[in-house]
Formats: structure tokens, C-alpha cells, sequence
């Protein structure tokens, strides 16, 4: 068992959290609203910390899951930050969805002061870090992922070292890509069999069966076709994850259509006041227009 913090205790970070105090590791937990930690103890035990780097001191691994980078360089860096609690031979491990050039930054800091760095975003939303099943992608050197990987384990259903530091972001990035068209395909087909007279339920049933079916059509379909949009990955971090995307692919020469195009559907959604809405609700945009 390890010495461990966890900064950041919001849907996502506060499940993963639990999952490491359950596996019998001493847990520290740090949170910019402390009422929200103050929670979490009392129902994990551990303890709480006032500021990332006394949650981090002493720490054999420090994991973080915050909302962007300014977020992720407020709690890495600065005389409260992780970095100066942290131990040589510590590693830092993030889970938070980023640039892959704040990574880089972040990472260079933390080798000068030796300390081990993970970028290691996930897929699996709200229900996937509560049920301990997440899809863990993640960069930097090896032996830093080899000795993160079996505290990871915690709440990972799949976890894998895809290259070197930011390469978890950039597969994080293609994860979210290949979301964003499919919700709008899933969106547009669920929207033409409401407008056909079809049964969703009968249809889903069939074409879930072949080279239609996605998770999002087995676990959404129901929600969308009923309206209700709370059951995930809000658009307004989805939107964020999208800009990254964007603007990662104007650096790399990688061209983007669909994703740019769903990117604008979102923002309709916003302006609509779905910005906490999860990302199925772009059924909700195509209704609008009838």
C-alpha cells in the first residue's frame, strides 16, 4: 500500500479517490472547496489538506483531476502547488483532460525537481470512475507508468502507456474526436426514426445488434429519446476538450470536419442552455429545428 493525495474532488475525482482509500491505500485529499473534501473523508477516511502541497507531502503518488490547464498549473506549480510538497523519486499522475503542451511544461518542471511525471486523461465519464471502470491513456516514461499503473489499477478497467509525456493527451484527444461524431450520427438517426414513426426501443434492439451499435446508443438511447440529459459528460468540458482537439490538429496538419462541425452544434446547445447537459444532447439541438 502507498502514501497517497488526490487533488481535485469533483464527478470524476471524488469516486476515483474512494477507490484508492477502498484498495487500503492512505489517501490525502485536496479540493479548492474544502467543504467538498471535508465530505469525502468523512465517508472514505484519510484526510484532508488545506493546499495541494501539504496534501502532497510525503506522498509516493500524487494524482490530480482538475477542469483545464490554468487549473492543473494552480495546483502543480507556486509555493502551495504539488511540486513543492512532493518528494524526489515521488510521481505525479494527471488525470485531468489537457493540452499536450501544458503537459510537456508541467512534466519538464517536475524532472528538474525529480519527480516522475504520468499524463494519463480517461474515458468512461461519471459512471465509469464510480464503478472503478475507467479507460486510462497514458504518456512519459516507462518506468515512471510502471510504477503508477498498479495504483491506477484502482479504477481502471484498461490502462496503457501509449509514448512518451503528452501521449496521453493526444490519445485523449482522438477519444474525444471519434465521440463527437458519433453522438451527432446517433443524435441524427435517433431524431429520423422519431420523425419515421418508429419504435426506439424495437430499433435499437435490432441495429444495436450490428455495425450500428455503440456504447452510446446501448446506454443513451433511452435518456435521449426521453428528453433527459444528466447522465454524463457535461458539453460545456466537452466543448473545452473540443478546442484542444482543434487547435492540437491546426498544429499537426490533421483535418478535422466533423469534429469542428459538432464543435458549432455544441455551442447551439449552450446557447440553448444545455452547457451542463451531457454530450447526448445534441438530439436535443436537431428538435429545435423541427
Amino acid at each position: 500500500m502507498a502514501r497517497l493525495a488526490f487533488l481535485g474532488l469533483g464527478v470524476m475525482g471524488f469516486p476515483m479517490a474512494g477507490h484508492l482509500a477502498a484498495r487500503g491505500h492512505e489517501v490525502t485529499v485536496y479540493n479548492r472547496t474544502p467543504a467538498k473534501a471535508e465530505a469525502w473523508v468523512a465517508r472514505h477516511g484519510g484526510a484532508a489538506a488545506p493546499t495541494p502541497a501539504e496534501a502532497a507531502r510525503g506522498a509516493d503518488f500524487v494524482m490530480a483531476c482538475v477542469g483545464n490547464d490554468d487549473d492543473l498549473r494552480m495546483i502543480c506549480t507556486g509555493e502551495d502547488g504539488a511540486f513543492s510538497g512532493m518528494s524526489k523519486g515521488a510521481v505525479f499522475v494527471d488525470h485531468t483532460t489537457v493540452s499536450a503542451a501544458v503537459t510537456r511544461e508541467l512534466a519538464a518542471s517536475a524532472a528538474e525537481r525529480g519527480i516522475g511525471y504520468v499524463d494519463a486523461p480517461v474515458s468512461g465519464g461519471q459512471a465509469g470512475a464510480e464503478n472503478g471502470v475507467l479507460s486510462v491513456m497514458c504518456g512519459g516514461p516507462e518506468a515512471d507508468y510502471v510504477r503508477a499503473e498498479p495504483v491506477i489499477a484502482a479504477y481502471a478497467r484498461i490502462c496503457r502507456r501509449l509514448g512518451d509525456t503528452g501521449a496521453g493527451q493526444l490519445a485523449k484527444m482522438a477519444n474525444q474526436i471519434c465521440i463527437a461524431g458519433l453522438v451527432q450520427g446517433l443524435s441524427e438517426g435517433l431524431h429520423f426514426a422519431e420523425k419515421a414513426g418508429l419504435d426506439i426501443e424495437e430499433l435499437v434492439e435490432v441495429i444495436s445488434q450490428g455495425a450500428a451499435g455503440s456504447w452510446q446508443m446501448v446506454n443513451r438511447h433511452k435518456t435521449m429519446a426521453e428528453g433527459k440529459f444528466d447522465y454524463g459528460f457535461a458539453v460545456d468540458w466537452m466543448r473545452k476538450d473540443l478546442g484542444i482537439c482543434l487547435a492540437t490538429a491546426d498544429e499537426n496538419g490533421a483535418s478535422l470536419p466533423v469534429t469542428a462541425l459538432v464543435d458549432q452544434f455544441y455551442k447551439d446547445v449552450q446557447k440553448m442552455g444545455g452547457g451542463r447537459w451531457d454530450t447526448s444532447s445534441l438530439i436535443a439541438r436537431l428538435r429545435k429545428l423541427d
